[in-house]
């Protein structure tokens, strides 16, 4: 397991993701969005929040930050 990942819910993800044989590449990335995903939303717990954050957050990546909404 990633020492670098100290949260439980992270460390959850960081099991499901290596349980699927995914590429490391892959967590990385999976890890990294999820934290993205929280720090915008002012740390507040993923459980917490549903499809309307979510939204909000793609919204955001793709007006004000230029990610493309195909990604």
């Amino acid at each position: 397991m990633d020492s670098a990942v100290s949260s439980p819910f992270l460390r959850s993800v960081v099991e499901a993701v290596r349980v699927r044989h995914y590429r490391i590449r892959t967590e990385k990335a999976y890890i990294d969005w999820i934290k993205r995903f929280i720090f915008f939303h002012d740390k507040r717990h993923p459980a917490k929040m549903g499809g309307v954050e979510v939204g909000i957050f793609l919204t955001d990546l793709a007006m004000n930050r230029q990610v493309s909404p195909s990604t």
